[in-house]
């Protein structure tokens, strides 16, 4: 008998241990700016992690029947029945596991912390659960894995971490069933909240029996089964657990965020995941955290030879501090226990390299340039000096780099590899230092620049208004990078000048034109000249339609696409009448529980002025905004929840409106908020909203 089999006999049963229950928390856990600052100080200033993707899916290695491309996806790839991948649990026999090889080497690498999966979407625990059989305690080796590894993580240094996964491709009660094998695993007595409490058990284990935990790393929350019901309290249980545990933003399928008409921003987690790619400017003051692979799979995969240089790897870590994030790096051991022997050489250079350069990245904050033509900077401020670390991967053939648009005094810099100083002098708006024709470092070259006073960066104004738009008249204000900066602007079309007038306040525009804008120090322009261009419009008129009903028509249709079909030239598989553009409306399908299907929303938005009107649209995957037969967002494609903007002049009455979207898979998000240019972008009222049919 299969465990799965032994499992649905059992029912609940097997839950009779639980750890929780009607006293579970319901409302997010508050806590002071301070109080997160604190609690988030070690991991914002540790910059570098190892993720471990380790599991039943190293013993076949990527490949099964011939085909040599799965991962750790292995089993819903390959579509292996669960009885098939049981069998696994017999084979998984890591002789050559030493936990204390594992953390030398990270900790050798400069890695401040271990992310390690306790248990990935096939359900199998790495570690002891008293709650299934489904674990290493049923395996040839026995061994608890993680008990094992949070030890050495205490021997050198290392705060250790758990990645867990909310997906669960084995557990009985777990919705939604693989399409592929509900044949062979009926739903039939599947409970998802009998398998959400199984979750918060192993998790109560893992945060109580380990010591203290640096992060919860959770995953696999972008099934339609899983939402903020589940995902807040998850987040509240762990940090009743570990006060001090940091919990990533995939504990809720509500990662990708909304901030509602109240001002309450409904995100849950401490930080933000990009997977497999850098934010090309950071996020802001968000807190995130690049996670990456060494080749092409999270899980070890032999045929895999895609491996990044140490050189890209090197580059990435910068690249991630330089934009105010950390870079949490992957590996999939072998089924032996063992690291690949391409990921050993790599840790081995990465760790060189952070032994001579490590000060540049741990502690440090982003870059005070917005670029650089030659590499990166990471910033470390003080009271009297700021040090600037610039890493350069585009070595001057002069032997001169060059920063620009800086206006602190130099005190010293110096090569890192060298430790003596080199010559620095100030021409004009920039200071150049002499580092020599040959790069130190083929990887990398840090150099380390001292300067007086907090960073004087030369940075265009930014120049911030409602909308480009105008409707009657609209206010535009400009900002600076550092109060010792004076703004000048134009708005005749020509650059502005010592003479232009000095900005103060808000500036009212009430016709077409563009505005000029730059920075000004002690007399001379210092900075590039920033633009933007309004228009003024004539709101599109309104319709007059009478009859009108309250809601949209909605249609819902059923197909594959990667992008928005045209939805008029199918047929919906029903139609109902909505009172907003909603996915968790009723309908005659199951449509919130599966994947591969649309909607299409029209009718009439009724505005209240004649006005330029934001319109913010959320989705996962694809959709579209149109009004009065013209695109205003275009959010299509294949995507994770994304918000795009668009801004429309309307005339005070009805205008059509037609919002398309479709899911292919994954997640499931669609909504639809607006303001008038100048205002709070709020929730769109249902009375807005009608139809005619």
């Amino acid at each position: 008998m299969t465990i799965f089999a032994a499992l649905a006999l059992l029912g609940g049963a097997f839950l009779s241990g639980a750890v929780v229950g009607d006293d579970a928390p319901r409302t997010q856990i508050r806590e002071s700016k301070a109080a997160k600052d604190a609690r988030m100080e070690w991991w914002r200033e540790a910059r570098l992690g190892m993720f471990l993707h380790w599991g039943l899916y190293s013993i076949p290695a990527g490949q099964w029947k011939g085909h040599t491309g799965y991962g750790e996806w292995i089993r819903e790839e390959a579509h292996i029945p669960v009885g098939d991948y049981e069998k696994f649990r017999s084979e998984f026999n890591p002789v050559k596991f030493n936990a204390d090889s594992f953390v030398k080497m990270a900790h050798d690498a400069g890695m401040k912390y271990i992310v390690i999966t306790t248990k990935h979407h096939d359900g199998f625990g790495l570690f002891d659960s008293k709650f299934t059989d489904w674990c290493i305690r049923e395996t040839p080796f026995h061994r608890d894995v993680m008990a094992e590894v949070a030890a050495a993580c205490k021997k050198y240094g290392l705060r250790m971490c758990w990645y867990h996964s909310i997906m669960d491709w084995h557990h009985p009660d777990y919705l939604p069933r693989r399409s592929w094998e509900v044949a062979q695993r009926p739903v039939d007595g599947a409970n998802m909240d009998r398998y959400v409490e199984y979750l918060r058990n192993q998790v109560t284990e893992l945060l109580t029996k380990y010591g203290p935990i640096g992060v919860m790393w959770f995953d696999g929350e972008w099934e339609a089964t899983w939402d903020d019901h589940y995902g807040k309290p998850l987040y509240e249980l762990c940090r009743k657990l570990q006060p001090n545990v940091i919990v990533n933003n995939r504990v809720s399928n509500n990662r990708g965020g909304s901030v509602e008409s109240s001002g309450e921003d409904q995100r849950v987690g401490d930080f933000s995941t990009p997977e497999q790619f850098i934010p090309p400017t950071g996020l802001g003051n968000v807190d995130w955290e690049t996670c990456m692979t060494m080749n092409d799979h999270w899980g070890y995969n032999s045929h895999d030879t895609n491996w990044k240089s140490s050189k890209e790897l090197i580059r990435n870590i910068v690249d991630v501090a330089s934009k105010g994030g950390n870079y949490l790096l992957n590996i999939g051991p072998r089924s032996d226990g063992t690291f690949p022997p391409e990921a050993v050489d790599r840790l081995k250079a990465i760790g060189a390299w952070m032994k001579t350069n490590g000060q540049a990245i741990f502690g440090t904050t982003a870059s005070v340039f917005d670029n650089l033509p030659w590499g990166r900077c990471t910033t470390r401020s003080g009271n009297q000096i700021t040090t600037l670390y610039l890493q350069v991967f585009d070595w001057p053939k002069d032997g001169k780099l060059v920063v620009p648009g800086i206006g602190n005094e130099p005190m010293s810099a110096r090569l890192m590899i060298a430790r003596r100083d080199t010559q620095v002098a100030r021409v004009g708006s920039d200071l150049v230092i002499q580092v020599g024709k040959i790069a130190p470092d083929a990887n990398c070259s840090v150099v380390q620049l001292d300067v007086r006073g907090p960073a004087l960066i030369y940075k265009a104004p930014k120049i911030e208004a409602p909308a480009e738009m105008i409707v009657g008249s609209t206010q535009v204000s400009i900002s600076s990078s550092s109060p010792e900066l004076d703004v000048r602007y134009t708005l005749d079309g020509v650059d502005p000048t010592p003479a232009s007038p000095l900005y103060k306040d808000l500036i009212t525009l009430s016709d077409s034109g563009e505005l000029r804008a730059a920075a000004f120090h002690k007399g001379k322009r210092v900075s590039p000249v920033s633009l933007m261009k309004f228009a003024k419009v004539e709101p599109k008129p309104a319709v007059r339609v009478d009859g009108l009903q309250p809601g949209l028509w909605c249609e819902e249709f059923k197909g594959n696409w990667d992008v928005m079909p045209d939805f008029s030239k199918l047929t919906p598989r029903v139609s109902f009448a909505a009172h907003s553009p909603d996915l968790t409306l009723p309908s005659s399908s199951e449509s919130s529980k599966e994947e591969f299907w649309g909607r299409r929303f029209t009718g009439y938005i009724t505005v209240p002025d004649d006005a330029v009107y934001l319109f913010d649209l959320t989705s996962d995957d694809g959709s579209k905004l149109w009004i009065d037969d013209e695109v205003v967002i275009d959010n299509d494609g294949l995507h994770g929840s994304v918000t795009k903007r668009g801004q429309a002049a309307l005339a005070k009455g009805s205008h059509k409106i037609v919002l398309g979207w479709f899911n292919k898979s994954g997640g499931l998000d669609l909504a639809l908020h607006w303001a008038k240019a100048g205002e709070k972008m709020g929730s769109i009222p249902n009375s807005a909203f009608g139809f005619a049919r």
